[in-house]
């Protein structure tokens, strides 16, 4: 396994050993104490997202019940952005992008503190993501996805988003209370 840690604090990429042959592949997706010994807290919420070309989850967050999240791709490509809203940080306002694909099998680790979407780039994927803490629907905030403050180079211009997610405000919209101290 192999760690890449990259300019947001933090924020970790992973590359699982994979072992391929002309069978297929196998990789181990997660064990716990591997992740422990990278400072990743303890899971305990898996969920799996399926979506078509196009569609644009996010920016989500969750306040309080702060969830640090492991994020991969098992089937297609996505495009993954997250961005720092810890008032405290050093890169406040930044984001951070990455192409999550079923190929390479690159595993995210975003802590506490970030807001996160995805974009599907194959004509469908499946997502998948640990979370260190529960979803909890009264706590969920975001961003909206074309903040132009931000200016995210979305793969996309006219992304398939649901109703929540057309609502999102801005990031300088959002009042302090609604960000991570």
């Amino acid at each position: 396994m192999e760690i890449e840690k990259i300019s947001l604090p933090g924020v970790l990429i992973i590359k699982p050993n994979l072992f391929s042959d002309n069978r297929g592949y196998f990789y181990e997706s997660f064990q716990q104490i591997r992740y422990e010994k990278l400072g990743i807290p303890q899971f305990i919420q898996d969920n799996v997202s399926s979506s078509k070309q196009n569609v644009l989850r996010g920016l989500h967050y969750q306040l309080p019940y702060t969830q640090g999240k492991l994020v991969w791709v098992g089937r297609g490509t996505v495009y993954d952005v997250i961005v720092d809203l810890r008032l405290s940080s050093p890169t406040f306002g930044k984001w951070f992008s990455i192409l999550l694909t079923d190929k390479e099998h690159l595993q995210m680790y975003v802590p506490p503190g970030f807001a996160h979407g995805f974009c599907v780039i194959s004509p469908e994927a499946d997502f998948y993501y640990k979370c260190t803490d529960y979803y909890m629907p009264q706590a969920e905030n975001g961003i909206i996805w074309d903040d132009a403050n931000l200016n995210i180079n979305w793969p996309v211009k006219n992304p398939i988003l649901s109703p929540k997610d057309k609502k999102f405000p801005s990031l300088h919209e959002i009042s302090h209370e609604k960000l991570f101290a």
